[in-house]
């Protein structure tokens, strides 16, 4: 039986022609393939070793994402199920039969795989921060007229937290804000830390000031998430300032920020849901996390419906057009009953 370790070992072995493929946007510098992230837009954020005994491994710099070849597969095509990357695998490698495939890892679909070391590390951080309230974090997002933040548990602050460039291995420390990532019974499974300029003027000087940590997929950083109630009506998106935005007008509703496209498309619905609202972003990566999480909502008979803002993104209409205007333009959007129960008057 073929395993989940010689899949990724044979794409290992055709590592540039994998990335050529899949990566077409990205080049190759010396042992490395560089691309600006999964989704195959230019930059270098994202390394993929070409030789050697970690041919094959990759990492994102800005999301802190990293993996197999494997794993490369599922999150540029979007997949969830173990069995979808296999035969993704097999068609590219031209395997001339299908076989039985296992994972050793653990399927990604499974809600409770196999506890990974990132795990415990971000659950660790998360037990480090501080209470949001008065904080650097705070003041940041209140700049971005988010003014009810530290209302959510989910959102913490770390005066000092580690960064590590990952080209020049440089290291030194910032002030961050910092946001559990929880699966659906409100265990922690990651964080993601956008880190903060000490001077506080915005995010961090530094090529990358936002990464994620942990296990994402499926998961997200939930806002207003009930954790043994069913949730019948909930918004997702990408960004954690673009669902805080949308929670300041909306605060009944539960949220969740599932941080990329990619892991939008692949959120695990809570038990009880009917209708999912999903936040629009204006680029094609988020427009691939629409298109999926709808087919996947549709699938299990939930009701999609995009939210779409009138400038850039959500947190934008709140700054430049402010509460009461973003409220009128959900208020069209939102079924007739979602609007009496969530906008504030």
């Amino acid at each position: 039986m073929l395993s989940a370790s010689d899949l990724a070992g044979r794409l290992a072995q055709n590592a540039e022609a994998v990335c050529r493929h899949y990566l077409s946007a990205g080049r190759r510098a010396g042992n490395y393939w560089l691309v600006g992230d999964v989704d195959n837009n230019k930059g270098r954020s994202l390394y993929v070793h070409l030789v050697g005994p970690r041919a094959g491994r990759w990492t994102d710099a800005a999301t802190g994402q990293f993996g197999d070849l494997l794993d490369l597969l599922r999150e540029t095509c979007g997949l969830v199920d173990f069995r979808d990357v296999a035969e993704e695998a097999r068609h590219f490698l031209s395997l001339p039969q299908p076989e039985p495939v296992s994972d050793v890892r653990g399927d990604v679909g499974d809600a409770s795989p196999v506890e990974r070391p990132a795990t415990e590390r971000a659950r660790r951080l998360f037990r480090m921060t501080h209470p949001l309230a008065g904080t650097l974090a705070d003041i940041y997002l209140r700049e971005r007229g988010i003014l009810r933040a530290s209302t959510h548990g989910a959102l913490r602050f770390h005066p000092s937290c580690y960064y590590r460039d990952l080209v020049t291995a440089r290291t030194t420390s910032f002030p961050a804000l910092i946001a559990a990532v929880t699966d659906a019974a409100g265990a922690i499974t990651g964080v993601h830390r956008s880190w903060l300029d000490p001077d506080g003027v915005g995010k961090a000087k530094v090529d990358n000031p936002r990464r994620a940590l942990g296990r994402l997929l499926g998961n997200g950083v939930r806002f207003r998430f009930p954790v043994t109630d069913p949730v019948p009506v909930l918004a997702a998106g990408e960004g954690i300032e673009t669902m805080l935005s949308l929670s300041h007008v909306m605060p009944g509703m539960p949220m969740v920020a599932a941080l990329t496209a990619n892991h939008l498309a692949g959120f695990h619905f809570p038990p009880g849901c009917r209708r999912i609202y999903i936040a629009a972003d204006a680029d094609a990566a988020g427009r691939h996390g629409i298109e999926g999480l709808s087919r996947r909502a549709q699938a299990h008979g939930i009701l999609p419906l995009v939210l779409s803002p009138e400038l850039g993104d959500f947190n934008d209409d709140l700054r430049w057009l402010g509460p009461d205007r973003l409220t009128e333009s959900l208020k069209a959007q939102l079924t007739p009953e979602d609007a009496v129960a969530f906008l504030t008057a």
